[in-house]
């Protein structure tokens, strides 16, 4: 079976054309960085969503990742460590993911928006994993973070405008997320499997979670700019903040905790079962082929 008809691709399409005459063994170095890459960011998910339950649970609140770290210092060692080695895995994959195009998208406009976005997720998970290795060492990171930057962004020349427009690109962000979890097109990139094809709702929960969670920190992010006040905004204890004020907030927070380990979950699975296409045989089965054969 070829590369594009594993991938169900169409033929003709730009994508199968830029795969015909990839040698997948001249790219199968990036596979153990993904797969690290992706247990590292799974890792963070379980932290987080397990602290902030336990946290509801003891009659407290969910935690954000830099409270959660800063909670790790000491005997939470081993646990930073991974995060921060995940983290940077997970950086650099994503930077040689973008360079090399390693998804195929290619060149024109649509593939540079897609492959800027790669950048740009390697750069967030990159600052996830300085929060872990600044906790590890025991230093403070409280020097104002993404607050801080806001901050800064806003005292420029058309900051504030910056600062909308990021805010912009974060929902549209979340819009890819829900699109990515509603259709479900993450079925393509992943080998199927007793567990993948078993827990497919799951991993659609998982993916619908982020989406989630990305939305609100992008409508605060613009709320932040509009009011000219960097503190509106903020990452995903902000994110619990807000919605803890809405009414059944205590509920709301709950369920998004429990689709954040959803969300972990589909993470672990990329980790074991992600296909990357310049580095795919087109060996076995993508879950999306298994599921269409099994409905068909």
């Amino acid at each position: 079976m070829s590369i594009t008809d594993a991938l169900d691709l169409d033929q003709n399409s730009s994508r199968a054309k830029r795969l015909e005459d990839i040698n997948p063994d001249d790219y199968g170095w990036a596979v153990p960085i993904m797969r690290a890459g992706y247990a590292g960011r799974a890792l963070v998910y379980v932290v987080v969503a397990g602290f902030s339950l336990w946290s509801i649970a003891q009659g407290g609140q969910a935690e954000g990742t830099k409270s959660v770290m800063e909670q790790l210092r000491g005997n939470g060692w081993p646990v930073l460590l991974l995060i921060a080695l995940g983290m940077m895995a997970y950086a650099i994959w994503r930077l040689i993911d973008s360079f090399a195009d390693l998804e195929a998208y290619g060149s024109d406009a649509k593939g540079v928006i897609a492959r800027i976005g790669m950048l740009v997720t390697g750069l967030v998970h990159l600052g996830i994993g300085i929060l872990a290795a600044s906790a590890l060492i025991g230093r403070s990171s409280s020097g104002g973070g993404g607050q801080g930057l806001l901050s800064s962004l806003m005292q420029m020349p058309a900051g504030l405008w910056i600062v909308g427009i990021a805010g912009v690109l974060t929902l549209c962000t979340s819009v890819y997320y829900f699109k990515k979890g509603f259709a479900e097109d993450y079925r393509n990139h992943l080998r199927a499997s007793s567990f993948t094809t078993r827990w497919n709702t799951v991993l659609k929960v998982g993916v619908i979670a982020q989406g989630v969670v990305v939305g609100i920190i992008g409508l605060l992010i613009i709320y932040a700019a509009l009011q000219a006040d960097p503190s509106q905004a903020g990452g995903l204890g902000q994110a619990f903040e807000w919605l803890r004020s809405q009414a059944y907030g205590r509920i709301l927070v709950i369920v998004l905790c429990i689709g954040l380990l959803a969300f972990a979950i589909f993470c672990a699975v990329n980790a074991c079962f992600r296909i990357v296409p310049k580095a795919y045989d087109g060996s076995g089965e993508t879950l999306a082929a298994r599921l269409k054969n099994a409905t068909s």
